[in-house]
């Protein structure tokens, strides 16, 4: 039977367990029926939160994963879900993304690949297409900005030295780093990075803007150019 939250054990019942205990005692479902609030006709909001979980088990992500990859149209395929709680669903996964962002800003160091690493780790391990972000830093290695430059395939992130300096010289940047993602999870870079890596690197000496590092996200996974000594290494033919 489907209880009514009223119907439920105080002692049972998320929102007063929250109060009572404290959030990290919550299952997943429990935290997202404090978050959703309210069920919907025939289910309350804990049923709904673990018919929503259910419903991610039979994806390629499942748990609490599967609210970044799936979209408002997917959700409003679980029963119960309309727009309002899709939407709410898909900025509980975007708040996480910048709060796992904010934390790691306060330890970020332009020196450190790993500090920027784990400040872009998950804005991008969990994107399903190659994204390449710019990194415009001063003179003093202070951050002026950065910048999407390219949305690529799930195979390959095509740019050209062009556009990247067009942005840098948009910030008056003197040093740049570039930060892409490995939608595979694995980050050794491939032929066609160390190619493009390289053509940025000597299109940059030519206009006065030091290319720093490039760095590739996998899942929970990085490579460092500079850490691996790539920058200085003569590229491999990219092929067509």
């Amino acid at each position: 039977m489907n209880y009514t939250m009223k119907e439920i054990p105080e002692s049972q019942r998320p929102y007063e367990k929250c109060v009572r205990e404290g959030e990290s005692v919550l299952s997943d479902g429990e935290l997202l029926a404090v978050i959703l609030r309210c069920g919907t006709r025939g289910a309350n909001s804990l049923a709904l939160a673990n018919e929503i979980l259910n419903y991610m088990e039979q994806t390629s992500y499942p748990g609490l994963l599967g609210l970044l990859h799936s979209s408002v149209s997917e959700l409003k395929k679980i029963h119960g879900i309309g727009t309002v709680k899709a939407v709410q669903l898909k900025c509980i996964g975007e708040l996480s993304k910048r709060i796992a962002g904010t934390a790691a800003k306060a330890s970020l160091d332009f020196h450190s690949p790993d500090s920027i690493a784990a400040y872009y780790m998950e804005r991008l391990r969990h994107q399903e297409q190659e994204l390449m972000i710019c990194m415009m830093l001063d003179n003093q290695n202070h951050l002026l900005g950065d910048s999407v430059i390219s949305k690529g395939t799930v195979n390959a992130t095509l740019i050209t030295p062009r556009e990247v300096y067009l942005e840098a010289l948009r910030y008056h940047a003197v040093n740049l780093i570039l930060i892409h993602n490995h939608p595979g999870g694995n980050p050794a870079p491939s032929r066609c990075d160390t190619e493009i890596t390289e053509r940025v690197r000597q299109a940059g000496e030519m206009l006065g803007i030091c290319l720093l590092d490039h760095i590739i996200i996998g899942d929970h996974r990085y490579i460092s150019f500079r850490e691996e000594g790539l920058l200085e290494k003569e590229p491999e033919e990219c092929p067509e």
